[in-house]
């Protein structure tokens, strides 16, 4: 499946994407290029493990140092992290152990966040090297401004701190060599732009909450044209019953097309909706802390969707949101438009 894209560089990548087809003995996972000039793997692994209802971040005791551990070994190179999750000390355990077991640095992308609560411009560099501390680094390969949203540290919403002055500390992060590559988070189109308008460096990357229900086409085209790489965090979106709100609009993993779309590949429904995020252009952040899973969510090289297949998917786009955060749309900031 080939999507053709008006800038070169991503028809390219689609076109050598769709001919990939990898054993797991023989995994070799695709990049994008960023405008920084550094490649990003078009996997990664999530390592968000949700919240709990009261907004608490759960806390998985060392479930996710050794999914981190599961995924170096089925072939990852890209590891998604933030300081807000909890957890950079388990993905910096894990690191920790797989390079001295002779795993390369430089063969690993990581990826971390700077929390709203540390969006004055002089508060960038200590929260990075914090999170530096905790992943065990001498320097992440991207390092992404959370949200646009600027909070006290009791998580209240404060609407004095402009985020141009947070992108001016991420700046300044880069420029001591602390992160190769910068860019956000949760922003929309109009932030976007006002970072470009600004004359400051361009974002890298801007990941953004991508899958089925919420394929957000003109943002999406709007980073392409602008040389950005977009990320996907919460790919399966509410693929599954026991995670899906009421309100969810369909399909489920039990949905009879994709089943079969599934079943003609040999793959997994979930398989195939992060097959469908990368054709798009994606990078997809799958979270798993279960092996088997961790390792399914990789197997993506070995087939393509057919035009048909494409098309159905994009078909199931309803603008519908797993994670719109409402609790902060009063901040000047927000994101998101409400319903």
């Amino acid at each position: 499946m080939v999507i053709p894209f008006a800038m070169g560089k991503w028809a390219g990548f689609l076109f050598c994407l769709s001919a990939l087809c990898f054993t797991s003995a023989e995994l070799i996972v695709p990049t994008l290029q960023l405008s920084s000039g550094g490649n990003i793997p078009v996997v990664a692994l999530g390592t968000w493990l949700g919240h709990r209802p009261k907004g608490k971040v759960v806390q998985v005791t060392n479930d996710t140092e050794q999914a981190v551990i599961y995924a170096l070994e089925a072939g990852y190179t890209h590891i998604d992290t933030a300081y807000k999750y909890g957890i950079e000390d388990q993905v910096g355990r894990a690191l920790t152990k797989k390079f001295s077991e002779g795993l390369k640095r430089e063969s690993i992308f990581i990826t971390t966040k700077l929390w709203n609560s540390y969006h004055e411009r002089e508060q960038v560099i200590p929260a990075l090297r914090k999170s530096l501390e905790n992943l065990n680094l001498e320097y992440v390969d991207l390092y992404l401004i959370h949200w646009p949203i600027a909070m006290f540290e009791n998580d209240t919403l404060l609407d004095n701190v402009d985020f141009l002055d947070t992108w001016r500390g991420m700046i300044d992060a880069k420029k001591l060599g602390l992160t190769k590559s910068i860019g956000i988070s949760n922003f929309n189109q109009e932030q976007i732009q006002r970072i470009i308008d600004s004359g400051l460096e361009k974002p890298s990357a801007l990941q953004i909450e991508l899958n089925l229900n919420l394929q957000q086409p003109e943002l999406f085209k709007f980073c392409r044209e602008n040389d950005i790489v977009v990320m996907a965090y919460t790919p399966f979106g509410s693929l599954f019953p026991s995670k899906a709100q009421p309100d969810a609009p369909p399909p489920r993993i039990d949905d009879e097309r994709l089943v079969s779309i599934a079943q003609k590949y040999n793959k997994t429904v979930p398989q195939v909706a992060l097959r469908f995020l990368i054709e798009l252009g994606a990078v997809v952040l799958p979270k798993s802390v279960h092996k088997e899973r961790i390792e399914q969510n990789i197997q993506l090289f070995d087939f393509s969707l057919t035009p048909e297949e494409f098309n159905l998917l994009k078909s199931f786009d309803t603008g519908y949101r797993t994670l719109p955060q409402t609790k902060w749309s009063k901040h000047p900031d927000y994101p998101f438009q409400l319903a």
